[in-house]
């Protein structure tokens, strides 16, 4: 933080590239904090540019600051991701023989775990490819963003009635991965949250605390990267340089590993609920702003 302050303090710096730099390190907090945090990244980001004056959507700079909470979350869960690469190793032995297959997916944990993953994807990635042109104009609409605030709000207070302990990954379907799939290839709307949905989905569906948010944050690896590789066309260009683009990717993977140490102890201890009147009152400011005030 010492070198961002240095440049912020210098009075040669025009006050027009001092409120870039303003501007993108908050785009990047919020998208560190809020991309983990069951609130939805997108919809504030989307809110937070329309504040901002960045009349048209600012794909690139969304593009960017995902790299760094994509970084957040690798370095978060590495000892798991590594278990799994080697877990996974089996894969090709187990394909060839339904017996082979059934013996490490019932014997092996995280064997089990990282099938239920790669299962998990395809429902999102049909979502992604048939919807993501619709989904992508959403974060132009502010009623959209508002409305979908107030859903992922209604998930969130739902997950108050999910019972302590539940399911371990011994006990979790192909079923539960397809339906967390399916709510995170939704959650590409902007104001519906990904963790909100899938953690909330996850939690309904009986699966035990730990393993409901670990699902969630490693299912959001490849959501991440296939949100890049679908978007990174779509781009037209940034109001930010290069620079200030570094800077939010770093902002933007410190605050991210913040907020998944904070959510990751919340969900734990049955608090995830807890966020649901943040939405709400940011969904309900959202409509009031677009009809009443703008």
């Amino acid at each position: 933080m010492t070198g961002l302050a240095v440049p912020l303090l210098n009075p040669e710096i025009e006050p027009a590239s001092m409120t870039m730099v303003l501007i993108i390190i908050a785009l990047a907090l919020l998208q560190g904090f809020c991309e983990f945090l069951p609130v939805s990244s997108s919809g504030h980001l989307a809110l937070a540019q329309a504040c901002f004056g960045l009349t048209e959507p600012e794909i690139i700079v969304d593009l960017v600051l995902h790299l760094g909470t994509l970084a957040a979350v690798i370095y978060y869960y590495r000892q798991t991701l590594l278990t799994l690469v080697i877990e996974l190793q089996y894969l090709p032995k187990a394909a060839v023989s339904l017996i082979k297959f059934s013996f490490y997916y019932k014997t092996h944990p995280d064997f089990r775990l990282g099938i239920l993953i790669i299962g998990a994807c395809f429902p999102t990635a049909a979502v992604g490819l048939f919807f993501n042109d619709f989904f992508i104009s959403l974060f132009a609409s502010i009623p959209a963003v508002g409305l979908a605030l107030i859903i992922t709000s209604a998930v969130l207070t739902l997950t108050s009635l999910a019972k302590p302990g539940g399911r371990t990954v011994a006990q979790m379907t192909i079923v539960d991965a397809l339906v967390i799939g399916l709510v995170q290839g939704l959650a590409i709307a902007p104001g519906l949250s990904r963790s909100g949905l899938t953690i909330g989905a996850a939690l309904l569906l009986g699966l035990d605390r730990d393993l409901a948010a670990k699902f969630s944050f490693i299912l959001s690896i490849p959501a991440i990267v296939g949100g890049l590789l679908l978007t990174a066309g779509t781009g037209s260009g940034s109001s930010f340089g290069p620079s200030l683009l570094l800077v939010g990717v770093l902002i933007s993977a410190g605050s991210g590993y913040l907020a998944l140490k904070l959510l990751t102890a919340l969900i734990d201890k049955g608090r995830f609920h807890l966020f649901a009147p943040w939405c709400f009152l940011v969904g309900l400011a959202a409509l009031y702003w677009h009809w009443a005030i703008r």
